[in-house]
């Protein structure tokens, strides 16, 4: 069964920083494309950041760029997202997402595979 966990959620202050994860299970790691999408209530979903985990190219949204690092550790089958210089309005629930390699995965167009997402809430 194909499973990503998320974890690393919380409360930060506005400046602050968090680091999220994602652990994968039940496929091969390699050669897919995994990603971190967030929801703010009454919002749509945005994909934040998305990695390859075979050649290690990376998507950012502008609206992190330059405040948020994707990495992939294969041997853990474990990607994160480090979150600096938070922002209130970086607050949501974060999703992690996984599917095949395709030019649409690695940039976050569409990913077949979700967690169960983890909140992230920035006070000002």
């Amino acid at each position: 069964e194909v499973q990503l966990v998320e974890s690393g959620g919380g409360l930060v202050q506005a400046g602050g920083s968090l680091r999220l994860s994602c652990a994968a299970s039940g496929f091969t790691f390699d050669d897919y494309a995994i990603g971190w999408f967030r929801q703010a209530p009454g919002k749509e979903r945005e994909g934040v950041s998305c990695i390859s985990t075979s050649d290690g190219s990376t998507y950012y949204a502008d609206s992190v760029k330059g405040r948020v690092t994707i990495s992939s550790d294969n041997a853990k089958n474990t990607v994160y997202l480090q979150m600096n210089s938070l922002k209130p309005e970086d607050t949501a629930v974060y999703y992690c997402a996984a599917d095949a390699w395709s030019p649409r995965a690695v940039t976050c167009d569409y990913l077949d595979v979700w967690g169960q997402g983890t909140l992230v809430t920035v006070s000002s």
